[in-house]
């Protein structure tokens, strides 16, 4: 097994809250899950997350049951209709931080042999 994901949370900004890493294995809605579980905790105020939409499915159920879900709305933000690239903000903040995190060359390669 070669590989990590990893998944972030960030303010509007962009700024990272919070990074969960794991294996490449592990689905993208599971790794969200791992990020989405201390909100209570951590950022009791947070009223809203914004997520891609390759998180439909299991996790906005997942939200639905978990007990902070009253607190925390989650919006899935899908991409624009219509054919070519249209820049939607609020599904590129996180894409900036992946590309801040890879400019810089201590993140952008794997030194480690396990996560």
């Amino acid at each position: 097994m070669n590989g990590r994901k990893r998944h972030l949370l960030v303010d509007t900004l962009g700024l990272p809250l919070l990074v969960v890493v794991h294996p490449a294995d592990v689905q993208d809605r599971d790794g969200a899950r791992a990020v989405l579980a201390p909100l209570a905790h951590m950022f009791s105020r947070l009223p809203k997350v914004w997520a891609d939409t390759a998180y439909v499915g299991v996790l906005p159920e997942w939200v639905s049951k978990v007990r902070w879900h009253n607190r925390v709305q989650l919006e899935l933000v899908e991409k624009p209709p219509g054919p070519g690239f249209v820049i939607s903000k609020r599904r590129w903040v996180v894409e900036r931080t992946f590309g801040w995190a890879g400019r810089s060359r201590r993140l952008s390669n794997d030194y480690e042999a396990t996560t």
